[in-house]
């Protein structure tokens, strides 16, 4: 099948062609999709399977879904497969994420502008030595509109994982001494979040000829800090609707 054809059957999502926005938000939790759907006009819950929770709405006349991706990178393959299918084409990742910068804050907001490749799923679809990089329209814009909403946020490089438990308590794991290695690596290099999923979901945008962007909070999955992301990423929308239209 050509990468870019549409189908019209999902087997996983609640969701079908036609049902699905251009614009796509992608929390991990189901949970926080009617938290995020507040802030959208015009709202419908599309209904939920496994993992995947589908709201859809409005924001200043732009449709925009909210899907979630459930926990990890295999999952939201599943998701990003699914939704880029059936017609979605922009998804913006909001999200939580560990500390890796040992100067990043409690409640910090933090825009990625790639991931390091440290799950397994991306690799089922290309080399490791591929780069897992957002697309340069969503960061920009992303960044704009913090800037211009004056909700500070940091910009840089996440890593993404398989394993929580690797991540939050690594010395009581055989492997101890390897995950010791990799953290302090991706501290020496300039790594400033950790997370379970924009790796794969930029590999995909890549090699799907789509656009992906994500917005993550260090350490809080607070409603205020979940309001402010969505804010950033419903601006950054309105930035490139209007640049879409424009061209």
């Amino acid at each position: 099948m050509d990468a870019v054809q549409k189908i019209e059957q999902v087997k996983h999502l609640p969701i079908k062609f036609g049902e699905v926005a251009r614009y796509v938000i992608v929390p991990g939790d189901p949970n926080r999709v009617p938290v995020i759907a507040e802030s959208l006009e015009n709202v419908t819950n599309q209904g939920q399977n496994r993992e995947f929770n589908a709201y859809k709405g409005t924001h200043k006349g732009i449709e925009v879904s909210v899907v979630s991706t459930g926990i990890g990178c295999p999952s939201t393959a599943i998701a990003v497969e699914e939704l880029s299918h059936i017609g979605a084409e922009v998804f913006i990742r909001i999200g939580t994420s560990g500390s890796v910068d040992k100067s990043a804050k409690k409640g910090d907001i933090f825009i990625a502008t790639a991931a390091v490749r440290d799950d397994g799923t991306s690799k089922q679809y290309i080399p490791i030595e591929f780069p897992a990089i957002a697309s340069h329209n969503v960061v920009s814009n992303l960044i704009k509109a913090s800037k211009n909403l004056n909700i500070d946020s940091k910009v840089g490089i996440c890593q993404s994982k398989d394993s929580f438990f690797g991540e939050t308590e690594p010395d009581r794991m055989p492997v101890a001494p390897y995950l010791d290695f990799k953290w302090k690596s991706w501290q020496e290099g300039g790594v400033g979040a950790s997370e379970m999923e924009a790796a794969t979901l930029f590999t995909l945008s890549q090699i799907k000829r789509i656009e992906a962007g994500a917005i993550l909070a260090i350490e809080t999955s607070d409603k205020d800090t979940i309001k402010k992301m969505t804010e950033i990423v419903l601006e950054s929308i309105t930035y490139m609707e209007r640049e879409r239209n424009v061209s």
